[in-house]
């Protein structure tokens, strides 16, 4: 899951997080200082957003952007782009009870093709080097040594992984389903890497979606946006997932055996996830049964074959939505859980290994001289790679926390942590850094700090629970990419799909899922 780098060119005391969805029509006025504006947007200096041209004054244009606002909260609710309304208790576990259309942009962002092309390029070297680094254990282990010692979740990950290595465990299939996110950066005009997500990586089903549906409001409203359809590339997320998956389970070769997709208990973006269930049974044939980590340990098992039973069904393939985060594992039950996956056949997405390599320690310690050429031979490969790799430190070097505390805002202090809401940043991150030194302890290896990213912000029109609004905005472009290998054959390593999320800069975190971000697409420019 994503922990967006924030892009706010000056500090923000606080995050201000997007109204939560809901299914009234508008919200209380403190939920945000803004209000619903015309269609002609003043347009910033290099726009990336492609806010809607004017087409009269005053009403007219406000009655156009209803129509279109309408015509694409109908779009959502006929096509599925939806989650749960956070409002209806019930809507995070009861399919079809209390939805509203999943938040979006209104209109796709402008993004230059030759990044997109960069960004697109990089999705398999990036999926070959987890791969290769997952196989490494000793690197691993070693590069996250000094963090689980003030890190719990790393310790027992690493506990589990150690287990693996103990008893020689080999995952002979191994599927990975990847996102790297990327920011374009104002001040050097490159592609950065944020993160490589390796676990949970979500919003293959409601991305697709969106692509979807900016196509069609640019066609439907061709003559009055002036905007190509065609430059809006395809996104097959779904379909692309879909087939890794059910290769995979082809390749378990157990036709009685089912994809299990772990889940958190609650989940509200359940759809996304179903429109990924309803493919691979619709295109594949293959079977997904949706269970917690709690209900794996209730109804499990591992037989002597190693083959893993969950109520009463062998499982091929374990694809983790859940588990990324402490608070997947609210007791000793859901860790029994992890252990019994990863001590079974089935192939796992991810493994315990490609899980740490997902890890921000190892994110800092592939930036450093030398490292990638452990893992990759293509020396092309590795100048793509480190092209897109923003400054990357741990908090050994005393003088970029020197830095960092004199200059804050030009820096972001990331732990070892995904989904959204957990890094630090300006004030907080100038007092985290002196708390830390003053402690002289292992607490520094808790954290990497990393160069904060600052994209051009622009006026886009947002859209939550049927109300849209106009705020300053910066995008974050997520490239998913399908690895699956069976021992030394490679079945699968492509780019698969893309997902673009778009929030307020204001804010400094961006995860949809969380609350900080709205779903969008992309329209290619030559730019």
């Amino acid at each position: 899951m994503s922990s967006c780098v924030s892009s706010q060119r000056h500090h923000c005391s606080s995050v201000r997080r997007l109204p939560a969805p809901t299914s009234r029509a508008g919200w209380h006025a403190s939920h945000f200082r803004r209000r619903v504006v015309s269609l002609r947007a003043t347009r910033a200096e290099a726009p990336s957003s492609v806010p809607p041209p004017p087409v009269g004054g005053g009403k007219a244009a406000a009655a156009v952007q209803a129509e279109i606002v309408e015509a694409a909260a109908v779009w959502c609710a006929a096509h599925g782009l939806v989650v749960g309304d956070r409002e209806n208790p019930r809507s995070g576990t009861v399919p079809g009870v209390g939805l509203v259309h999943a938040p979006f942009s209104l209109l796709p962002t402008r993004f230059p093709a030759s990044f997109w092309k960069q960004a697109c390029e990089l999705a398999p070297i990036f999926n070959e080097l987890v791969d290769r680094v997952s196989l490494d254990g000793e690197f691993l282990q070693g590069s996250l040594s000094r963090t689980k010692q003030v890190d719990d979740f790393t310790a027992r990950l690493l506990e589990i992984h150690a287990k693996m290595m103990a008893v020689n465990k080999k995952e002979d299939i191994r599927l990975g389903l990847h996102r790297s996110d990327y920011m374009l950066d104002s001040e050097t005009n490159s592609l950065l890497q944020i993160e490589l997500n390796t676990i949970s990586t979500s919003f293959p089903g409601l991305g697709s979606l969106v692509s979807k549906l900016h196509r069609t409001l640019l066609n439907q409203y061709r003559e009055v946006l002036g905007l190509d359809s065609e430059r809006i590339p395809p996104n097959h997320a779904t379909a692309q997932f879909a087939e890794a998956l059910g290769k995979a389970w082809a390749e378990y070769n157990n036709d009685s055996a089912v994809v299990m997709m772990v889940v958190q208990p609650e989940e509200r973006n359940m759809y996304d996830q179903f429109w990924l269930i309803n493919h691979l049974k619709e295109s594949h044939g293959v079977t997904t049964i949706r269970k917690s980590l709690a209900q794996v340990e209730a109804e499990g098992q591992v037989l002597a074959d190693g083959t893993l039973v969950v109520d009463g069904r062998p499982v091929a393939v374990v694809y983790f939505r859940a588990g990324y985060a402490p608070n997947d594992y609210p007791s000793e039950v859901e860790w029994s859980a992890r252990v019994l996956i990863e001590q079974s056949s089935a192939i796992k997405c991810p493994s315990i290994s490609y899980h740490l390599v997902g890890t921000k320690k190892i994110q800092q310690e592939l930036a450093k001289p030398s490292v990638l050429e452990r893992f990759l031979d293509n020396k092309e490969d590795i100048a793509k790679l480190r092209k897109s790799f923003a400054g990357l430190w741990s908090l050994d070097n005393e003088e970029i926390v020197k830095s960092a505390i004199e200059k804050p805002d030009l820096f972001v202090l990331k732990p070892q942590r995904e989904g959204g809401g957990n890094n630090v940043y300006g004030h907080d991150l100038r007092e985290t850094l002196i708390r830390l030194q003053n402690e002289q302890g292992e607490a520094l290896a808790a954290y990497i700090l990393m160069q904060r990213i600052f994209p051009r912000a622009s006026p886009t029109h947002l859209v939550q629970g049927g109300v849209c609004f106009e705020d300053l905005t910066i995008s974050e472009l997520g490239i998913f990419g399908a690895y699956l290998r069976n021992k030394d054959k490679v079945i699968i390593n492509d780019q698969s799909g893309y997902l673009m999320r778009t929030k307020v800069s204001s804010s400094n975190e961006g995860g949809v899922a969380a609350g900080f971000a709205v779903l969008d697409s992309i329209l290619l420019t030559d730019e």
